[in-house]
């Protein structure tokens, strides 16, 4: 191989690492079972089926194609029938079914969201997103993706500290923490309407809380600017119950 053959050899490795996909590995380290959903965006493909079970300390590789988009969220205190697949979950519940088929987890949820690359951008762009509320800490980290790639994640468990207006209870225990535009249903909370551009959209009081507690998350709508990551890695963790959860 020439001087300059080589060159190009690695000069491409180098533009385009991962042309044959990436890795999300998904992992319970709850001390609790997880049923993980997951969707693709309108024309994207439902990987897995759109859901399955990971018992405590399991975890799960899925390849998945470039340019996907999608999300990922945790159900919890599922009860499913094997043969049918029917049953229901306490919180992130996709219309009872245990394979989350075009119907997205029941809020309040703690959701992950990705676009996987697009057609002007090979990079990879993702979130944890508390406009929807919580359930379950997560947390979504590049593995191998350089300087620059970041760590999104709900680490903390915001149930522990829910105000009281925001909790959701199942069997007198708290399993979620609604946001505030799931509590107020406002157009103000939920920036939608008039309230539907940054300028206008600010977060609530309890936009504010989740925020300190969790700065790596999306807390509102327009939180783009410390929420959104960017990165360009071969495989992503998305872990339940991340050991830094609290």
């Amino acid at each position: 191989m020439s001087n300059s053959s080589f060159f190009f050899f690695f000069f491409t490795l180098f533009l385009f690492p991962f042309a044959d996909g990436v890795q999300l590995i998904i992992v319970n380290n709850c001390k609790h079972s997880i049923w993980p959903g997951i969707l693709g965006n309108a024309g994207h493909p439902i990987p897995r089926d759109g859901g399955f079970h990971l018992c405590t300390g399991e975890q799960t590789v899925i390849e998945m194609p470039e340019r996907w988009s999608g999300r990922v969220w945790p159900r919890q205190g599922c009860h499913f029938d094997q043969k049918t697949g029917l049953g229901s979950c306490q919180t992130g519940d996709c219309a009872g079914l245990l394979q989350c088929r075009g119907t997205g987890g029941v809020p309040p949820a703690t959701v992950v969201e990705m676009t996987l690359g697009t057609s002007k951008s090979s990079m990879h762009y993702y979130d944890v997103s508390l406009v929807d509320g919580f359930n379950v800490p997560v947390e979504m980290a590049p593995m191998g993706g350089g300087v620059g790639c970041g760590v999104a994640a709900c680490a903390a468990d915001l149930n522990r500290c829910c105000p009281s207006a925001l909790e959701v209870k199942r069997e007198g225990k708290i399993v979620g923490c609604k946001s505030g535009c799931l509590a107020a249903k406002s157009a103000k909370y939920c920036c939608r309407g008039e309230y539907a551009e940054a300028k206008k959209c600010k977060p609530s009081i309890f936009g504010h809380l989740f925020k300190a507690i969790c700065p790596m998350a999306y807390s509102y709508a327009y939180d783009e600017i410390t929420g959104l990551k960017m990165c360009r890695a071969p495989s992503y963790h998305i872990t339940f119950c991340p050991p830094t959860s609290i």
